[in-house]
């Protein structure tokens, strides 16, 4: 076929008839490039590497100098960094590290009120007190009045004023408001960036020395707004919040990470989510395991093991055309599957495979294993495998609010192995 002819093709259709023998890299083209061998690479450590540090501020020069020539590899070298700001991510870069040898921790934070109103535009705030504040701190301020949680980092400062990297959007008044602003951020943030991976690092939100901010704002990895991301072999843990939180994010990627000790969710595949990928992910000992937020759908989480959490896995408002398959839910203390109730059947989690998981021991002792509390229809539990090796007691595999019609329960089966007397 004439070359002038495939690009008629793919005007009309946009799909190639077929690809390039030789692809090239070409201005402006996203989707088709050479394999390349090599990317630029730069590495930081404590005591050695191209950029060197104990905080944050290495990590960050070292992303920005990648993200401007075009993307590459951030190589995080063995050593503790403690965070007084987020590590801000970029698209086409590789942030990666050495597993439990590259420790990125939150540094404890501190609260205060403000002391003289800020309107929408302004872009500095006062404080009552400025003990334990720094040039380039990251904060979150608060008030009843504000739509959201607002995310700035501080830059300059005369006495108790203090600059701010953007401009409010929002009023905080004394006089209605009693505002609060915390030194609380996520550990690695990522806003409206695309094709980068997180991958091979230890991130502790310090929970005992930390304020509470929720992962709709924060989280060990927060992100806002991106596709095509992987956060791979993260050792996530005690944040005083969620662990990985990604809101309205596609074709995100989550493998064998472990999230666990939260004061929040385990992973958060936020509102508006399109089709992640959750598999072989270990999640204990948080609030909850998976929380699948508003309009999450076409998710897959497989092969993961959700352990000791208040609930293992939560799904709600218009969650629909998820699969759950393969897990291991287990010791999850309310139950280990909740649909959630919501303001009307049009809401509801309808349209979920859950197939081939083990349920044991959820539940307290007149619970459930899974809990439908909403009209949700379409429901398939299948090939499920339910087991309870805990003292008698009156507990069951499934409950249903009213008006809940029952799923589809082919090939499920339940045994007790109780302990011996």
């Amino acid at each position: 076929m004439k070359p002038w002819i495939l690009g008629l093709i793919w005007a009309a259709t946009g799909t190639a008839a077929e690809p390039a023998p030789l692809p090239r890299a070409t201005s402006g083209d996203d989707r088709i490039e050479p394999d390349w061998t090599e990317h630029l690479t730069v590495r930081v450590g404590n005591t050695n590497g191209d950029l060197r540090g104990d905080s944050g501020a290495a990590i960050q020069g070292a992303i920005d100098l990648v993200a401007r020539h075009g993307g590459g590899t951030v190589e995080i070298l063995p050593g503790t960094y403690r965070l007084r700001n987020s590590i801000f991510m970029a698209s086409r870069v590789r942030l990666t590290g050495h597993g439990a040898a590259s420790i990125l921790i939150k540094e404890p934070s501190v609260t205060t009120t403000i002391a003289a109103d800020s309107d929408w535009y302004d872009q500095e705030i006062t404080l009552t007190s400025s003990e334990g504040f720094q040039l380039g701190d990251g904060i979150t301020l608060r008030a009843p009045s504000a739509r959201f949680a607002i995310k700035r980092t501080l830059f300059a400062r005369t006495g108790n004023r203090w600059k701010l990297d953007r401009p409010l959007r929002d009023n905080l008044w004394i006089a209605e408001d009693n505002a609060t602003v915390a030194s609380l951020f996520p550990l690695i943030s990522g806003e409206q960036i695309d094709s980068f991976v997180i991958e091979n690092l230890t991130l502790d939100g310090n929970r005992a020395a930390n304020g509470l901010l929720d992962g709709n704002y924060a989280g060990c990895v927060w992100l806002q707004d991106c596709r095509r991301g992987t956060l791979r072999k993260l050792d996530a843990r005690s944040f005083h919040g969620d662990g990985l939180s990604w809101q309205v994010c596609h074709d995100m990627k989550i493998e064998d990470c472990w999230s666990h000790g939260h004061s929040g969710l385990g992973l958060h595949p936020g509102s508006g989510s399109q089709r992640s990928r959750i598999t072989r992910c270990l999640l204990e000992q948080n609030d909850i395991g998976i929380f699948f937020c508003w309009g999450v759908r076409g998710t897959l989480a497989e092969g993961n093991r959700i352990l000791n959490n208040r609930v293992g896995i939560s799904m709600g408002h218009r969650d629909t055309n998820n699969h759950v398959l393969n897990n291991e839910i287990t010791g999850n203390h309310d139950t280990g599957l909740l649909f959630r109730r919501e303001k009307d059947s049009a809401a509801a989690a309808h349209h979920n495979l859950i197939e081939n998981n083990a349920f044991t021991d959820n539940g307290p002792e007149n619970g459930t294993a899974i809990t439908l509390a909403a009209p949700v229809e379409g429901i398939e539990l299948k090939s499920n495998r339910f087991t309870d090796t805990r003292t008698p007691a009156t507990r069951s595999v499934l409950s249903l609010a009213p008006g809940v019609t029952p799923p589809d329960m082919s090939g499920n089966s339940a045994t007790e192995r109780r302990p011996s007397p």
